[in-house]
């Protein structure tokens, strides 16, 4: 932990932004999971702190509003903190959401069973394209595409049943057993109040309602994801690999995003060292972002990317990427989170090298420290200072050797 926060700490000065996290503590459970896990902490891949984030409850209301969209959420809610968020942004939770994509599950609990009520729900869940895990006589678990999409799918359905005088409890989570964990939860710290829990930023929140909704506008919100990719320094690896190659790799990151990710390649000129794409989620974005500099590193391209809301905010997210660095360029992502920007950073060889060395051994690093100040202490007490420099020259060797 020490020689993480100082490793955290001297980047941070070089790059002249602060370094969240290096490499991921994330605990993977899948052979996806552990692909990506072992590929950030293979990399060293770094989270940085562009701008910070404000988060509070205000903050978080509002975005929720954005993003839902106003009409979905009628005037008559009451949001509620029930846990408040982290003020920070959480390394894991980002990681998960990238890992994991934007699906969510939805739980649906009817406080008087109502079979034809239930199936009317069934149906409407379907008519969004959710997916039915299982349902009972008065439960629905289902899968929708976004937490944003299940919220509002959550408060239409609470409006049907509150139209016939049926209260209902909706909850999203990352997993089925989360999201009947958090209805479980809202149920106690609430009771039985019509009404949708959820988390966010690491906070858990809810938007209750003790009226009937009336008419809801019932349109999703929709947002475009776009990304920007460009090579650094082209012209260089053109030099010294050839125009084909750097098709080949360009084509290969296009191939990868249409078919992996369901891309829409909106602008990209074979042979060129730059493209758009648009992409249904922002996760989806950012997975793309990173598989894509991961790859073409692999093959000697450094990246630039960028992820916004529009082409141009993408793009300048990308020039961003330019004052992000130690010494050269390396392949950087530039994305906002909150009202907050943010980046992953994949740094050097030699920087990793420097950092595998910081964090994994520590008792070379007190030897070293504790024979370098012992020689500079001897060396200043016998009039001798030239015995510091001998010392670190050593240090040096056996730092490289041993």
């Amino acid at each position: 932990m020490v020689m993480d926060y100082i490793s955290r700490t001297i980047f941070g000065f070089l790059i002249k932004n602060k370094v969240l996290s290096i490499g991921t503590k994330y605990y993977p459970t899948n052979d996806m999971e552990r692909e990506y896990v072992s590929m950030v902490n293979y990399t060293r891949t770094m989270l940085l702190e562009i701008e910070t984030a404000h988060i509070t409850t205000e903050n978080i209301f509002n975005n929720v509003l954005s993003e839902v969209g106003t009409g979905n959420i009628p005037e008559n809610r009451k949001f509620l903190e029930l846990e408040p968020a982290e003020n920070q942004v959480n390394e894991y939770a980002l990681l998960s959401n990238i890992i994991m994509g934007s699906d969510r599950y939805l739980y649906v609990e009817l406080f008087k069973s109502d079979k034809k009520l239930i199936e009317e729900f069934v149906n409407h869940i379907k008519s969004e394209n959710g997916l039915i895990v299982e349902r009972s006589a008065n439960e629905i678990v289902s899968k929708l595409l976004s937490k944003n999409d299940a919220i509002r799918v959550g408060i239409e359905l609470i409006s049907l049943g509150m139209d016939r005088d049926n209260d209902v409890r909706v909850a999203v989570g990352m997993t089925g057993a989360a999201a009947i964990e958090r209805s479980i939860n809202l149920n106690k710290q609430i009771g039985e109040t019509s009404g949708v829990g959820f988390t966010k930023l690491g906070g858990e929140f809810a938007i209750v309602f003790s009226s009937k909704l009336g008419n809801l506008e019932g349109i999703p919100a929709i947002y475009d994801n776009y990304l920007f990719i460009d090579a650094i320094d082209s012209t260089k690896f053109i030099d010294e690999y050839g125009r084909d190659k750097l098709v080949e790799i360009m084509n290969e990151v296009k191939s990868y995003i249409e078919k992996d990710c369901n891309g829409r390649i909106e602008g990209y000129r074979e042979g060129g060292d730059d493209l758009i794409a648009n992409l249904p989620t922002k996760n989806a974005a950012l997975r793309a972002g990173m598989d894509s500099a991961w790859h073409a590193l692999n093959n000697g391209v450094r990246l630039r990317v960028g992820i916004g809301k529009s082409r141009r905010e993408a793009g300048e997210r990308a020039q961003m990427a330019d004052g992000i660095k130690i010494w050269n360029n390396n392949p950087v992502m530039v994305f906002d989170l909150a009202d907050g920007i943010y980046s992953y950073y994949i740094p050097s060889e030699f920087t990793r090298t420097v950092l595998d060395f910081l964090l994994e051994r520590k008792s070379k690093i007190i030897i070293i420290f504790i024979f370098v100040f012992v020689a500079t202490l001897l060396g200043w007490n016998m009039g001798q200072p030239f015995y510091g420099v001998v010392a670190v020259v050593i240090a040096l060797i056996y730092a490289l050797t041993a």
